[in-house]
């Protein structure tokens, strides 16, 4: 079945931004994403039509990141960081936890179809690990017993802050705005924390600057 022409006309939108519309491919796939709950065989062939490419190219792209789904994903992705850091602090204590809560594998989606369950890769947020992701918005400093209790709260509904971030909404939904779509939230929440804000005070405390070019 063929993507809606509303989604077509949003994907030649996405091509359009950039001088060379094979650069929107990224920004494409995640709106497929968001329509489709993953990358769908309609949807490369929707992104070949419109770049000019073929499927095999299009595909390429998206079995290379992880972030690109070939199977459907629940109502929310729950990525736990499970490299180095978080992985001592904590992280892979959090993911079995996880697991064994929901009763899924990696990249597994429970019975409901409320959360898929991923160990991820570093975040670049090792100042608050160990750190889980909900849609890619962070969850700091977490403990088997927070973690436990933010996949309760997804699964009855409950309104979920991030950390550093606005309230959450639904994967489907964080994939439109990765893709270039507003959802009216990019105000909400702090964007650093206070881990983060350290080194900038103590830089200014010792008139510290980076080097000049």
């Amino acid at each position: 079945m063929s993507l809606a022409p509303e989604t077509f006309d949003e994907l030649r939108e996405i091509a359009a931004r950039y001088p060379q519309a094979r650069s929107g491919l990224l920004p494409m796939l995640h709106l497929v994403q968001s329509v489709e709950g993953r990358v769908t065989p309609e949807g490369i062939q929707a992104c070949a039509d419109v770049l000019g490419l073929t499927p095999a190219e299009v595909s390429g792209v998206a079995t290379f990141y992880t972030m690109y789904k070939r199977h459907p994903v629940g109502k929310h992705h729950v990525g736990v960081c499970t490299n180095t850091l978080c992985a001592v602090m904590g992280g892979d204590e959090i993911f079995a936890c996880l697991r064994e809560k929901l009763e899924v594998g990696n990249d597994e989606t429970t019975a409901d179809g409320s959360i898929t369950l991923e160990h991820i890769e570093c975040n670049a947020a090792c100042d608050y690990a160990p750190v889980v992701m909900v849609n890619w918005e962070f969850f700091d400093n977490q403990t088997p017993e927070s973690a436990l209790q933010l996949v309760e709260d997804l699964r009855e509904g409950r309104e979920v802050v991030a950390s550093r971030g606005a309230r959450i909404t639904s994967w489907r939904e964080a994939e439109r705005v990765l893709a270039g779509f507003e959802d009216g939230l990019v105000d909400e929440g702090p964007a650093s924390g206070e881990a983060s804000q350290a080194g900038l005070r103590l830089a200014k405390d010792n008139d510290w600057k980076a080097p000049e070019a």
